[in-house]
């Protein structure tokens, strides 16, 4: 991809309303430490910006290939190998989890109660795959989140998953995972609702049991391969430990503080537990390469992951009757606002642009824990990559002030 405003549409000035905008309200004032924006239309890379600091403390300049955490970014990646799977035929989206783990064919839904007294019943229909693709199968995260910034819900639910041990740390293993997850009730029966959710760690667990493969193993020889994604693993190999970044947090008096240094990280050891739902590291390259496989309809330089009808399958909005996240979802914290926004087979899709309030109707996106984001735009034929590091997201609008100027500055 080259730089050619005339190939992409796009205003090279206006563009650098972005430079200016991140270095004005976030880097000179010290809200972020850096970060780094690619943008690419009709294939053609319009705008790459590498912005402040990769290591603050250490004095490092944010560089072209830095290495970022990027969390729930993993989940569209593990939906993808999932239904890389589905496309050879080894199961159908209605096909109940249940058939690749037995062991969640007793699955109970709660009514009321916790812990002895929990009253529970038994699920209108089964968790499907479906609902696990789309956060619509009555898990949840359990206090997980609480530890990437979010507050806890404090359900009963939630605290059952301590009770069974449901944890994806280190010593755990996917398939140990599964076992105790298949004994945590559901919050509410499935596709009746949406809570973001431990679900796309299950994906990864399906596409570990039905590929016949470790699942870090698949998405090395079906996608990161094939689509030349050198810089994404689910840790960092010690040749590429010094492109690794520091992660940040929000301070007292909305301060920055160091939340990790990358010398002392766990992300240099090789995990034990590869966590569909947010394990993984990547590069602003690497997932611009994600991202143009997925607008080009599955294929990218020769390399076809997936078909372009299965990708449009992905990017529907599979919510109940149609609906959207506002009128779903439980609970207030994922990668997304819910007005005007569906939910697909591991993205959100922007339904209606005036009740989301930004531009780029019919986009597909999400996010993760350190404010990274992308999105897809099938319409304008534009994909956007923007990479930080710093916790927790949705402290600021970063999606909504790039869209602003990024469609801006569309001058086709």
């Amino acid at each position: 991809m080259e730089l050619a405003s005339k190939k992409t549409g796009l205003s090279t000035a206006r563009l650098e309303r972005i430079t200016e905008h991140l270095e004005r309200a976030y880097i000179a004032p010290g809200k972020i430490a850096g970060c780094q924006v690619a943008v690419a239309r009709h294939g053609h890379l319009a705008y790459h910006r590498s912005l402040g600091m990769m290591d603050r403390e250490r004095g490092k300049a944010m560089a072209d290939d830095a290495i970022f955490r990027i969390y729930s970014m993993t989940k569209p990646i593990t939906s993808v190998a999932l239904m890389t799977l589905y496309e050879r035929g080894y199961f159908q989206l209605n096909d109940p989890v249940s058939r690749f783990f037995p062991a969640w064919k007793g699955q109970r839904v709660w009514v009321s109660g916790e812990g002895a007294s929990m009253v529970t019943q038994a699920p209108a229909r089964p968790l499907s795959m479906r609902d696990m693709l789309c956060h619509t199968g009555g898990l949840t995260y359990g206090d997980a989140l609480a530890s990437l910034g979010a507050p806890s819900t404090g359900l009963a639910v939630d605290r059952a998953y301590a009770e069974l041990g449901v944890r994806r740390g280190r010593n755990e293993t996917l398939m140990a995972f599964m076992d105790k997850l298949a004994g945590v009730p559901l919050l509410y029966q499935p596709g009746e609702r949406w809570m973001y959710s431990l679900s796309t760690d299950v994906c990864g667990a399906l596409v570990e049991k039905i590929g016949g493969r470790r699942f870090d193993h698949y998405l090395q020889e079906v996608i990161f391969a094939p689509l030349g994604m050198k810089g994404t693993a689910f840790h960092v190999a010690p040749e590429k430990a010094d492109r690794f970044c520091a992660n940040y947090r929000r301070g007292a008096g909305k301060s920055l503080k160091l939340l990790e240094a990358p010398d002392t990280s766990d992300y240099l050891r090789g995990p034990s537990f590869f966590s569909g739902g947010g394990g993984l590291t990547s590069t602003t390259h690497d997932y611009l390469r994600f991202c143009e496989m997925l607008r080009r309809g599955g294929e990218l330089d020769g390399a076809r992951i997936l078909g372009p009808r299965t990708i449009a399958l992905m990017h529907r909005n599979h919510l109940k009757g149609g609906a959207d996240l506002a009128s779903m979802a439980i609970g207030g914290f994922s990668e997304t606002a819910n007005e005007g926004v569906g939910f697909g087979l591991g993205f959100a899709t922007t339904l209606d642009s005036v009740k989301n309030g930004a531009l780029g109707e019919g986009d597909y996106y999400w996010g993760g824990a350190a404010s990274t984001l992308f999105w897809v735009d099938p319409a304008e034929d534009l994909t956007v990559v923007f990479m930080t590091q710093f916790m927790p997201s949705g402290t600021f609008n970063f999606r909504g002030q790039l869209k602003s100027i990024i469609y801006s500055s569309i001058v086709d």
